[in-house]
């Protein structure tokens, strides 16, 4: 009889713009959930120093500088143009991928670890996860959360929707939802909720 190789259970975290995730997420970090975060990964990769940085200026020449990729320059010319977001994320996609592989392994002795991804649904990462969490808000929250960040305008806002899956189809398709309309208290209290009743559903499937 052969073994099965155990693996941990990946979790995957999305929220649309002002949701709350990474509120959310680090409230995993804190219950000692190994994290893995998209977006601190293409900063990283774009940063000072930073693996891409090279190759995104010889693919948009005049957008880096000593501190890496300025996104004030990148962000005009692929926003907007699909082909050049699309050799951007040319770029970028594999790169992350390679880093989140490294962190699996890294963690592959872990009960279970999570994902922090944005647009895990928009761009197929929600293949890759064992269970989905979708961290969601009332619209209106969200809007006032958002339009309070520096350099937010309502444009900037609604086009960053309009890239989003909208936030009703998301809880549609979540295992779980984490309702960050309410109280941080209230918040906590239901993360570790899930957590536990995870780790019993681990405890389980191990007897």
């Amino acid at each position: 009889m052969t073994d099965t190789i155990k693996r941990p259970l990946i979790l995957g975290l999305t929220g649309s713009i002002a949701m709350g995730k990474s509120t959310v997420s680090q409230m995993f970090v804190d219950d000692d959930i190994p994290h893995f975060d998209a977006d601190a990964a293409v900063h990283k990769l774009q940063g000072p120093g930073g693996a891409l940085v090279d190759e995104i200026e010889t693919v948009f020449p005049g957008t880096t500088g000593p501190q890496g990729v300025d996104r004030l320059k990148l962000g005009p010319q692929v926003l907007g143009d699909k082909e050049k977001l699309a050799r951007l994320e040319a770029i970028i996609h594999p790169a992350v991928g390679k880093m989140r592989a490294d962190f699996l392994e890294t963690h592959k002795e872990a009960p279970m670890i999570l994902f922090d991804v944005p647009l895990l649904f928009e761009k197929g990462g929600h293949a890759g996860v064992d269970k989905i969490i979708v961290v969601s808000a009332p619209a209106d929250q969200q809007r006032r959360r958002a339009l309070a960040r520096d350099g937010m305008t309502i444009e900037k806002f609604e086009h960053i929707l309009s890239l989003q899956m909208p936030d009703a189809e998301k809880r549609k398709r979540a295992d779980f939802v984490i309702d960050t309309g309410t109280s941080l208290a209230d918040t906590r209290a239901q993360v570790r909720t899930l957590i536990k009743n995870l780790r019993s559903s681990l405890a389980e499937s191990d007897k």
